[in-house]
């Protein structure tokens, strides 16, 4: 398929590198790091190569075959850890593949002590159709559940807040796309977040 090949070729290999660059400054020291439906672990690989001092953790509700780190099946809904099992629990792109985003906010929030969160934000005209079709391009060929479950910048703030989590750090200049392809597919359309526990 055309498109899948340019995914691949253009956005993919820039956007597990940009969002590694991002994020690896924003772990704790020797953190341990949950990342929850981390896919094939190309993110995760990439901060420990930044970062040799985290470990992490792999869960998700689907196996891929080549999975850079080790993965651990879970229903999507229940974190099979402990409580403060772990420093920080990590989403890239993860929950607007959810229906209720705050379940798995909630669970983030019993087994770490942070949240670091990578995910989208309807802001502007066509984004809900921006989104829709990024999400289809990136997922539909490994079988992700699309419901394409976006949230405003409010909404998000509005669940954080539900949850007990509060906002250290949000960033939504990430400029994960090249040109032209920056044009229709950045625009604020992404943010960074971490959270941490409300005092």
């Amino acid at each position: 398929m055309i498109v899948d090949a340019l995914h691949r070729r253009f956005v993919f290999g820039r956007r597990v590198r940009i969002l590694a660059d991002r994020i690896a400054p924003l772990l704790p020291k020797d953190s341990t790091i949950l990342d929850v439906g981390c896919g094939d672990g190309r993110v995760a690989e990439s901060v420990m190569h930044r970062r040799p001092d985290v470990r992490t953790t792999g869960v998700d509700v689907l196996a891929r075959r080549h999975a850079r780190i080790n993965v651990q099946l879970f229903d999507g809904a229940h974190l099979p850890f402990g409580d403060g099992a772990f420093d920080v629990a990590m989403f890239v792109d993860v929950l607007h593949h959810t229906d209720d985003p705050t379940v798995l906010l909630r669970e983030a929030h019993r087994v770490a002590k942070y949240v670091i969160l990578k995910d989208h934000t309807l802001r502007g005209v066509g984004a809900r159709a921006t989104l829709a079709a990024m999400d289809w391009i990136g997922n539909a060929h490994h079988g992700v559940r699309l419901p394409y479950n976006y949230w405003t910048d409010e909404r998000w703030r509005e669940a954080f807040v539900d949850v007990g989590l509060e906002i250290v750090h949000w960033e939504s200049a990430l400029h994960m796309y090249p040109l032209p392809f920056s044009w229709t597919f950045d625009r604020h359309l992404h943010f960074i977040a971490v959270l941490s526990r409300l005092a």
